[in-house]
């Protein structure tokens, strides 16, 4: 998969307009919100209940692993829960920080999921995390 410009699915996830307290964004997309990498694969959004219902119909259902999620087919992806760990979604849609207007996922968050998933790319965000000091 080609990596995309992390401004551009910020502005595309912005465009949305969807209200905030009912996703945040995860996986590296944090990072790049940090300044730690400018591109990405894409960008995978946490949502409650009422957002995915907003969502499903925007996009093609696939199955990453046993979890549902919507990919829009723009670089954006959302689900309820994600792959790997236990991941409370409510919390850390409630805990998110907002940056440039959008909600993030805490790196602290972001590096547990990346440690537990431990895929190569995963191990390199961690050492950018370390590396800043942050996560």
């Amino acid at each position: 998969m080609p990596e995309l410009s992390a401004t551009d699915l910020f502005d595309r996830l912005r465009a949305m307009r969807l209200p905030l307290g009912t996703y945040a964004v995860f996986g590296s997309g944090p990072l790049a919100a940090h300044g730690l990498i400018n591109e990405i694969g894409d960008l995978d959004v946490i949502t409650s209940e009422a957002t995915w219902k907003r969502v499903e119909h925007f996009g093609t259902i696939e199955m990453h692993g046993e979890d549902p999620v919507v990919d829009l087919g723009n670089g954006l992806t959302f689900g309820r829960s994600w792959a790997y760990g236990d991941v409370d979604v409510a919390q850390l849609i409630e805990s998110a920080e907002t940056i440039d207007g959008l909600p993030f996922v805490r790196l602290d968050a972001v590096a547990a999921y990346k440690r537990i998933a431990a895929r190569p790319k995963d191990l390199r965000h961690i050492e950018l995390m370390e590396s800043a000091g942050l996560g």
